[in-house]
């Protein structure tokens, strides 16, 4: 990946020739924009360029911006699989004047989201500077998620810095363009190592220093007129030593070795992963780099790697502290710190990057102001060597390719502590579905239980998480199917990944009671509210089953209905798919037009009377789940003999009625809620287990009390 960014301006040109000659979205949206959209008082566009996709905004007969289609320069796609279609110009300064959303395939998950908000967010990057997002890597701006949409709103974003930065380096805007190289590009010598103490690694260039005394950060502060903060200066003599930090790149064999020692380096080597690499920060002074406010599992808040685009903070599992140096002549620090570089972000050790640390002082309880210092760092041309150049083509779809992969890895690592949560839901359920006679046999406590875990599903899953599965996840799976699939666009909500992946293999071990019966969020809300209601003394209907069995056919009917016009349309398809109250009564929480709260609201009502009453009669998702789940490997749910003929115990008592008066559980119905396992062990209902009982009781194994007791319940 490094070798890519190295050549990166050399190929510029033939990847712009590339991009215009499949390019076909500026000139098809082209027509429809205003102009005045993108610059307040232009009157018009200028032909779209044959080199470049874009096409000049036009005041007075002047060029005062370009405006381009995200979707011509990045390739990435949304979650339903294809580009969301956004419209911005950049001046000549390298600002985005103004941006547009002109379309979008989004499935469902927008559908409730008031468009005006969807727009706003988009044309709040009206003012972003490309300059400071080439310098910061991309992350010079605060992101704004909408509650709902936080996969699309990644998308748009990733869509326009990595667009705009292109069009601005294409079109030399802000001084931005790419040079070609003049040098072929270089590669680190990993076979040469040998061991170099510090005065010669501090000669040759391969640690590199900065250091700031209190004389000088008081000047620094001074210099920005901030009163507040000259009003704190730091106390103390002007050459006391503020910060003396020093940094080299260890995961050169040479420079690790020396400084970490023989030991220390083979561990530093075991710990990095292909692609990756280590810098090393010594410090010493007043100031930490660390930062007091660091805690385990947080980020280093007060330094970042920087190089060109590329822009890195460390976390918690990507630091290790170093004991002692392995060059005896070193200076003495307080701090000795391993930083591992993430091999997605793009980072060339070949390169120039610099550690720019962040100096704070506080100005009143709680707010402070910063300054940054860079300790610039070049790796010295004594540990590098030539390497080959890939394929031009190669290497255009390889960076493209790598820059979706970072996105969605990007959001994986953000999700961190949600991607474990869910991780843990999934290993109880697992272990109770493996283990459910231990798990019902005290019937009170396993009732707490599913009730408890039902409110975690509702409240953090669906609530908080946003992660309801939904049956357009399954058409938009086809309509990528058919178009040309790739995993990037269902990598990006990782939580709603884990759940599917989870629910394939759940369909062959129990069928779809795993998901409808525990995970699904909306399924948890009718259950507790059914529970509430029975408090109340709301009274339970019970439908004929003749009737019963015939409406089960209605979600498998609108299923099919449903999928069937996502062939010929996706986006119809995710209209009428509103028929599940998902996203009103879980992503949106009710806060949406009247028509869709009293439909979630009517579904609640009518399950206050009839336990389920979506999940049994109209839930297209179960209906999808269903379907396959009749290949299920196992029958887990214990039976006797006389379940039906006589005793029909089970079948009254089941929450969804999925018993058959025979006795036959129906896996396409059961929520795997385990009740009929509870009763199958209880020495007060079920009368195989009173049966036993008693012939123990007559061969004097069970006490006469006890066989009594249960008798009489």
């Amino acid at each position: 990946m490094g070798i890519l960014s190295r050549i990166a301006g050399g190929v510029l040109a033939f990847v712009l020739l590339t991009v215009a000659a499949v390019a076909e979205e500026l000139p098809r949206f082209l027509p429809d924009l205003n102009p005045n959209d993108f610059v307040e008082g232009a009157t018009g566009f200028g032909p779209v360029r044959e080199d470049v996709p874009v096409a000049p905004v036009l005041k007075d007969g002047e060029t005062v911006a370009w405006v381009f289609i995200t979707s011509d320069f990045v390739g990435t796609t949304g979650y339903s699989g294809k580009p969301i279609h956004v419209a911005a110009a950049v001046d000549a300064d390298a600002v985005v004047t103004g941006t547009k959303l002109v379309e979008h395939s989004e499935p469902i998950v927008l559908i409730g989201i008031p468009d005006s908000e969807m727009r706003a967010l988009t044309e709040s990057y009206a003012g972003l500077d490309l300059k400071a997002e080439a310098a910061a890597g991309g992350s010079a701006h605060d992101l704004d998620i909408i509650s709902g949409a936080t996969v699309t709103v990644m998308v748009i974003d990733d869509s326009l810095v990595r667009g705009g930065l292109k069009v601005a380096r294409a079109l030399g805007l802000g001084g931005l363009a790419t040079e070609t190289p003049t040098e072929p590009p270089r590669e680190i010598d990993m076979s040469a190592a040998e061991t170099r103490d510090w005065t010669t690694l501090s000669g040759d260039g391969s640690i590199r220093r900065l250091t700031l005394d209190v004389g000088q950060i008081n000047a620094a502060f001074a210099a920005t007129g901030d009163e507040r903060a000259i009003a704190r200066p730091e106390k103390g003599a002007e050459d006391e030593t503020y910060i003396d930090m020093y940094a080299a790149l260890v995961s050169v064999p040479t420079i690790g070795q020396s400084l970490l020692g023989e030991r220390e380096y083979a561990n530093l080597k075991q710990w990095l992963e292909p692609g990756e690499h280590a810098i090393i920060l010594l410090g010493r002074g007043r100031y930490s780099f660390k930062g007091s406010g660091y805690v385990r599992g947080g980020i280093f808040d007060r330094f970042q790697l920087i190089q060109g685009d590329v822009s890195a903070r460390f976390f918690d599992k990507q630091h290790k502290r170093v004991l002692n140096l392995g060059t005896p002549d070193a200076p003495s620090f307080t701090e000795l710190d391993l930083f591992k570089i993430p091999a997605d972000i793009g980072f060339d050790p070949t390169e120039p990057f610099r550690v720019q640390l962040l100096a704070q002082r506080a100005i009143g309880a709680v707010d402070k102001t910063f300054l940054t210092f860079d300790l610039a760092y070049d790796l010295p041309e004594s540990y590098l060597l030539p390497a080959v150049t890939p394929a031009v083509d190669h290497a255009d779809v390889q960076s493209e390719a790598e820059a979706k992969a970072e996105l969605w890895q990007r959001i994986w690592r953000d999700k961190t502590v949600e991607i474990a949560i869910l991780g843990v839901m999934l290993t109880v359920l697992t272990g109770v579905f493996f283990f459910q006679m231990q798990a019902t046999r005290h019937a009170r406590a396993y009732f707490w239980f599913r009730m408890g875990f039902l409110t975690f599903t509702l409240v953090w899953l669906g609530w908080m998480m946003n992660a309801q599965l939904s049956v357009v996840n399954l058409m938009a799976l086809a309509g990528s199917l058919r178009s040309g699939f790739t995993w990037d666009a269902f990598l990006l909500d990782p939580l709603v990944f884990i759940q599917w992946f989870a629910v394939a293999a759940a369909l062959l071990f129990w069928g779809r009671g795993a998901y409808c019966g525990w995970l699904c969020p909306f399924g948890a809300l009718q259950e507790l509210t059914n529970r509430l209601g029975r408090l109340v003394k709301i009274p339970q209907i019970e439908l004929p089953w003749g009737l019963h069995e015939r409406l089960w056919a209605a979600k498998y009917m609108i299923f099919l209905g449903l999928f069937g016009i996502s062939l010929a349309s996706i986006q119809i398809a995710e209209q009428l798919a509103e028929i599940e109250p998902f996203k009103t009564a879980i992503i949106l929480k009710f806060v949406r037009d009247w028509p869709f709260v009293v439909f979630a609201v009517a579904l609640l009502i009518a399950g206050l009377f009839i336990e389920r009453f979506y999940c049994r009669y109209l839930c297209p998702l179960g209906a999808a789940l269903a379907i396959p789940a009749r290949v299920r490997m196992f029958d887990w749910l214990k039976r006797y003999q006389m379940c039906g003929s006589p005793c029909h115990t089970c079948a009254n008592e089941c929450p969804v009625d999925a018993i058959h008066p025979t006795g036959e559980i129906n896996p396409n119905e059961c929520v795997n809620c385990l009740h009929c396992q509870v009763l199958y062990q209880s020495e007060a209902k079920c009368p195989q287990v009173i049966k036993t009982l008693k012939r123990r009781a007559a061969v004097g194994k069970v006490p006469d009390a006890l066989v009594n007791k249960a008798a009489a319940e």
